[in-house]
């Protein structure tokens, strides 16, 4: 840890937003090493700002984090945004600690779902918008006309004449590249970072004497001085060791400041002080919360609570009841996934979790079922157990009429499975609103469609296309409840008693549908272990072992050759499981159960 001065410094502050995978964690790759952040001889992690696993394993950026570097005499801090629509929630709180935002945008796929959606809430909040046409390297680039679309968008949604003339840049981030025109000579990425020190703003310091104000945006943990609350100097001036009052949606409480950091690279450094616009970490006060406002102890004045945008999917979540229960979990009470769950509420606005007549069962709303399947995965991997219904949409009443939320769904595929597509989206009360198809085999297609039409879609999507498909959906609107899409058409297979799958009985079986579970595999009455082939649930006896007798049959020496079974991933599960079923969730495995487990 290093102590840095307590002198205020020129400071830029600059948000990255794009859509997912078009670049922006390897883009601050470039620019922290463009800049010198690190040492010669330092090695760094590919993606150093993506900390989660599941963000390496994924390539996706989950949750919003920050870093800074010093360029030309001035620190520019940088907040690294996911891209994500589910995850919008972190780029909401996050871009009003910024002034302004470098808009990435792939050059060969093009404003896309997510691409709305945080260049409208950067132009909510007033932010100066710079362009980077981003991956120019690519082979299927087309970076002039993917720079007219970026205009298309920012008219679409009702840009200002001066937001529309923005600077803009093609780059690649994964090769250090940037330039102002494609005919140039390729530049480094120091022209990106020239960019931000002449077009964003520097933030106004003219209240460096006013009554403190900072708004907590981010939370972050310390071994020793546990909670951190991270955000930006609004007006005043911070120090260590000051007598504080947070104000909190409850109420206002006196705390003190323990410690004061800010970013420096990718690390942190301690600071005695800092002034309007800094972004720092602050230590000591221990219930801070995502919105609570660190005042001045005298004048104490709440700034306005951070606002996101409302849920759309809910699960229930209830401790793991099966007979298999506490074999690879650490944490299996209901008490452990209450505080957990209420926990994870109080850093992540975009979740909700709410008391249910059952006092085992909690509910717990987000923006879709990626992140909650990223809850669940970050959950169980820290050893909890815990079983889940299936996602259902969150309605909502406006003068007499129930409402339900729809998507507005963008498609990139091969042409060749245009009317398959169609004819998927149609039947769960889909509308095609656009299709382009600019010719070189590929195109891209525009559909509204209620989110409960969603729920299953990824799957049967993946196998449709082959793989080759792309799919991104994006909060649409609320319009008046239509008819229930209907979910799958197939029944259940299920275990009628506890025991062990054998490949005997698993191989007799083989014609009853697919199953879930491979050879010696621990079952219990009312686990469900396949897909039937037909549309009615079929009790079986997966544990029978072939007996042996004294007659030698024609035959009995046959190998068994047994089909592969299908391996579930927690995303096949929410999507498989209806009303009546729930998903077993364990550190080691994903299992389906009936929510009765009795055999009829």
């Amino acid at each position: 840890m290093k102590t840095g001065a307590t002198t205020a410094v020129p400071l830029r502050n600059v948000a990255i937003i794009a859509h997912v995978d078009h670049g922006k964690t390897t883009l601050v790759d470039g620019l922290l090493s463009t800049a010198g952040t690190f040492r010669e001889g330092q090695v760094v992690a590919e993606r150093v700002m993506d900390r989660m696993d599941l963000e390496k394993e994924r390539g996706i950026t989950i949750m919003a984090k920050n870093c800074a570097l010093s360029w030309k005499g001035i620190q520019v801090n940088i907040v690294d945004t996911p891209g994500h629509a589910d995850f919008g929630g972190e780029v909401e709180r996050t871009l009003n600690m910024v002034e302004g935002a470098l808009l990435l945008v792939d050059a060969a796929e093009g404003p896309m779902p997510q691409t709305r959606f945080v260049t409208r809430k950067a132009l909510a909040n007033k932010l100066r918008i710079c362009v980077l046409i981003n991956k120019i390297d690519r082979k299927d680039a087309r970076a002039r006309d993917v720079l007219s679309e970026v205009f298309d968008t920012l008219a679409d949604l009702g840009a200002s004449d001066e937001q529309l003339d923005f600077p803009y840049l093609f780059t690649s981030g994964i090769e250090k590249l940037a330039k102002k025109q494609l005919e140039d000579p390729d530049g480094d990425l120091s022209l990106v970072l020239d960019m931000v020190l002449e077009q964003v703003p520097p933030p106004d310091v003219a209240a460096a004497d006013a009554p403190l104000q900072l708004l907590v945006s981010n939370l972050d943990r310390s071994d020793y001085f546990g909670r951190l609350g991270i955000g930006r100097v609004r007006r005043g001036t911070i120090r260590r060791h000051q007598e504080v009052v947070v104000i909190a949606a409850g109420g206002a409480r006196p705390g003190k400041v323990l410690q004061l950091q800010r970013f420096r690279g990718v690390e942190r450094e301690t600071i005695e002080s800092a002034g309007p616009g800094e972004i720092v970490t602050v230590a000591g006060l221990d219930d801070v919360a995502i919105g609570d406002t660190i005042a001045d102890a005298e004048t104490p004045e709440a700034l306005p609570r951070i606002s996101v945008d409302e849920p759309v999917l809910s699960l229930e979540f209830s401790p793991n009841s099966s007979p298999l229960a506490g074999r690879s979990g650490k944490y299996v009470t209901s008490r452990h996934l209450r505080e957990r769950l209420f926990r994870e509420q109080l850093g992540n606005p975009a979740i909700r979790v709410e008391e249910t007549a059952h006092k085992e069962i909690l509910k717990v709303s987000g923006r879709g079922e990626l992140q909650l399947g990223v809850l669940l995965e970050i959950m169980r991997r820290e050893g909890y157990e815990m079983t889940v219904s299936r996602p259902e949409v969150i309605l909502k009443e406006e003068g007499g009429r129930k409402l339900e939320p729809y998507e507005r769904v963008t498609i990139d595929c091969p042409e060749e499975f245009i009317g398959a597509l169609s004819d998927l989206l149609s039947r769960r009360r889909g509308k095609m609103l656009r299709l382009d198809n600019p010719g070189y085999g590929r195109v891209r297609m525009e559909f509204r469609i209620p989110s409960q039409g969603l729920i299953g879609l990824r799957t049967k999507f993946r196998v449709l296309t082959k793989g080759e498909g792309v799919l991104n959906t994006e909060f649409d609107s609320w319009q008046p409840l239509g008819e229930p899409v209907t979910g799958r058409k197939t029944g259940a297979l299920m275990s009628d008693r506890e025991g062990k799958t054998t490949p005997y009985a698993l191989w007799m079986l083989e014609d009853r549908g697919t199953f879930f579970v491979p050879p010696k595999a621990a079952v219990y009455c009312g686990m469900v272990v396949g897909e039937a082939g037909k549309d009615k649930d079929l009790w079986l006896n997966v544990c029978r072992e072939k007996h042996l007798t004294n007659v030698r049959a024609a035959g009995a020496d046959e190998a068994i050759q047994l089909t592969p079974h299908r391996q579930l991933t927690l995303e096949d599960g929410l999507e498989w499981i209806e009303a009546d079923e729930l998903l077993e969730v364990t550190p080691d495995s994903f299992r389906i159960r009936k929510r009765v487990l009795r055999k009829p």
